[in-house]
């Protein structure tokens, strides 16, 4: 009479020993990205947040959003490169929740994998508490699931939500813009963590280019450039809150510079910017040459070289380009808010791009 065994979780593709293995080698980085307000640690079943922080506020709104990183995880995967990644989803995320003017509190992470690799996971942990230390806020608790038969074995992909808070009555947007109002544009590191899907259909499946290919024009490979981790911008907006005045901010994700603009101008008024303030990197450039892609359908799927937008009164140009300047970060008057009049959308873009 043969023996038969039984099924088991294990024999059905999850490694629960790995998925511990990974928590234990995550937990060192967690640590790094923490707040006086979280209590407890890395294990529990929820991320405890003391909510009596906020009891100095007035009247707190608590801003919250969720998002991912695309299929710029198939650029980290194919290199093999786990450390960055998760700088793009906190930027994806907190950078979405300080444009209403809300500090960043916590964030919560999950990462879904077709096999459990420790090592793998605590590398995306890593970048991802990194990512939260650049945004000033704490990672509280994530989720690591393993979906074997339905992902690849080094497939994998990561979402993340985050809370945020602003006093009622600093809560920034359109009812804020003003005619005359500059528009500010800072500077992108990259094309960020949007449009990958064209960029590689680009530069990966009609060229053919490979990941190790040296670009004379970025000075590294394709691959390095297009892993570039999105920039944190949170911070140094909540500096420009605290020294001038800031009508509202645009982060440029998908749709574009106009598009993602648009989303913060009242209907009675209309932003203009001027293309010839600033050059878009080379990066743009190549993907546009490569796959003859027209402008127009370049600047609704990439930022151009623009990642955040600040909208602030002309009076507080010089102070908000000087703090900018001292926190490092590249950004000039790209332009300004005027009458709806005949304009059609609430944000254009004008001129040709600086040479």
């Amino acid at each position: 009479m043969s023996e038969t065994t039984g099924a088991s979780y294990a024999a059905a593709g999850v490694d629960i020993e790995a998925g511990d293995r990974a928590v234990e080698l995550m937990k060192e980085w967690v640590k790094k990205a923490q707040r006086p307000e979280v209590l407890g640690g890395l294990g529990g079943f929820a991320g405890l947040f003391d909510a009596s922080a906020l009891k100095n506020y007035e009247r707190p709104l608590l801003a919250s959003a969720t998002d991912g990183v695309g299929t710029k995880v198939d650029i980290a995967r194919r290199l093999g490169v786990y450390d960055t990644i998760g700088h793009d989803l906190v930027a994806m995320v907190m950078d979405d929740i300080v444009v209403c003017g809300a500090e960043p509190l916590f964030m919560t992470d999950y990462i879904c994998v077709g096999k459990v690799h420790p090592e793998r996971v605590a590398a995306i942990v890593k970048g991802i508490a990194e990512g939260c230390v650049l945004a000033g806020c704490a990672l509280v608790g994530g989720e690591t699931a393993e979906h074997p038969g339905l992902l690849g074995e080094d497939d994998f992909d990561v979402a993340g939500a985050g809370t945020g808070v602003v006093e009622a009555d600093r809560l920034l947007g359109a009812d804020r813009i003003r005619t005359g109002d500059a528009v500010i544009a800072m500077a992108s590191s990259g094309l960020h963590s949007n449009g990958y899907s064209l960029v590689r259909h680009v530069l990966l499946n009609q060229a053919r280019l490979a990941l190790d290919t040296h670009i004379d024009e970025f000075g590294r490979t394709l691959g390095e450039e297009l892993l570039e981790p999105t920039k944190i911008y949170s911070l140094d907006c909540l500096a420009l809150m605290r020294t001038t005045e800031v009508h509202a901010f645009s982060h440029v994700t998908g749709g574009g510079l106009a598009a993602n603009l648009a989303r913060v101008i009242p209907d009675e008024l209309h932003a203009i910017v001027d293309r010839s303030t600033w050059t878009p990197g080379p990066v743009f450039d190549l993907v546009g040459r490569t796959g003859n892609v027209e402008r127009l359908e370049l600047e609704k799927t990439l930022n151009m070289g623009v990642g955040m937008i600040a909208i602030v009164p002309q009076e507080s140009t010089d102070v908000a380009l000087a703090t900018l300047a001292d926190r490092g970060v590249d950004a000039w008057v790209a332009g300004e808010i005027t009458d709806r009049g005949e304009h059609t959308t609430g944000a254009a873009l004008i001129g040709d791009y600086a040479s």
